[in-house]
């Protein structure tokens, strides 16, 4: 598995369009700060104010620059606007593996489907171009929404790390789910069938 994370990446359906996220973007970021606070309950370290957003950006362009990571900007198509992030990060050519996440999208895009979309995108990168072995997927244990939206591609539960990671009100358990690349072909499907009842 081979990824540059300098080289610029978009993926795009007819719904979505996935760009490297850029300092750009700070006003689109710095806009949901403003307006849908509850985005941010189950982040490590809320970016619930603009120093901590500018924070955020920067953290993860930080992280990109170091090959670790490679964060999207995520448009919706059909009404022309920022939808939120989403980040491939521990990324480990030698061991062909790499986590995502870090996704959140603002609430009136929550249930239409643009999860999907960007999920097929972005795992077909992930075993199609890269053709990576595993991909994982990590999460508050706490979070219903986000461990239903991952099962619901087809990720596999592999079981909770205990206290894992200290955060803004102590320490977390995280929940672990996985893909693996010979699992992907039916995963694909599934994922198809889902967009099919989108259309």
């Amino acid at each position: 598995m081979i990824f540059d994370t300098s080289k610029a990446i978009i993926l795009e359906d007819e719904r979505v369009r996935l760009e490297p996220l850029s300092e750009q973007h700070l006003p689109q970021l710095l806009a949901y700060v403003a307006k849908q606070p509850e985005l941010w309950k189950y982040a490590v370290w809320p970016p619930d104010t603009p120093e901590a957003m500018t924070h955020y950006l920067q953290h993860a362009l930080t992280k990109k620059s170091e090959g670790d990571s490679y964060p999207f900007a995520v448009w919706d198509k059909q009404t022309n606007t920022f939808a939120g992030t989403t980040r491939f990060y521990d990324i480990n050519c030698e061991q062909q593996r790499l986590q995502l996440g870090y996704t959140w999208y603002g609430k009136q895009f929550h249930g239409t489907g643009l999860n999907t979309h960007c999920k097929h995108l972005l795992l077909q990168h992930v075993f199609e171009t890269l053709q990576a072995e595993r991909l994982e997927f990590r999460a508050d244990a706490k979070n219903k929404r986000s461990i239903a939206a991952m099962r619901g591609i087809g990720a596999k539960i592999e079981g909770i790390l205990r206290a894992h990671v200290a955060c803004y009100y102590g320490r977390r358990d995280v929940i672990v789910l996985s893909i693996l690349l010979q699992e992907w072909p039916k995963v694909k499907s599934h994922i198809e069938q889902k967009l099919s009842n989108y259309a």
